[in-house]
């Protein structure tokens, strides 16, 4: 599907997401340093990539869409966010039973994210509001 220009890095970030979730939920659990060892990798990829884009929606798509009267979508945006940072850190402890539910809402939530938020942030922000967050996130301003 053809997104928007200030949607389009957003976007493209979902697909590093969904190889990660893949992997998790397909994970065998016969081999447990195999297992530890990806966690330790899902941990590291979700700092290094999930979590700025995560602030990036939150310090700017969701505010703007608030702001429009759309609070429930960010609600639900949010509390996604909230669930995926938890079961992130409980990859930190080793817990490899929230290995696949971390998968599960991982796809999940950019299924939504791809599907529902950016859909509706392309048919209610205004064109001008849409420039502001693409310059915001190509220049981290």
């Amino acid at each position: 599907m053809k997104r928007s220009a200030a949607l389009t890095q957003l976007s493209r970030e979902h697909h590093t997401a969904l190889v990660l979730a893949k992997h998790a939920q397909r994970m065998s659990m016969e081999n447990k340093g195999a297992v530890l060892r990806f966690m330790a990798q899902a941990v590291e990829t979700f700092s290094r990539e999930l979590e700025p884009h995560f602030r990036s929606e939150e310090n700017t798509l969701l505010p703007a869409l608030k702001g429009v009267g759309e609070p429930e979508i960010v609600r639900r945006t949010l509390t996604e966010h909230e669930e995926l940072r938890r079961l992130a850190n409980q990859l930190k402890t080793e817990d490899t039973t929230s290995l696949r539910r971390f998968g599960e809402a991982l796809e999940a939530h950019v299924r939504f994210e791809e599907r529902e938020l950016f859909v509706l942030a392309e048919s209610v922000l205004t064109p001008e509001a849409l420039t502001i967050l693409q310059m915001h996130k190509t220049t981290g301003v």
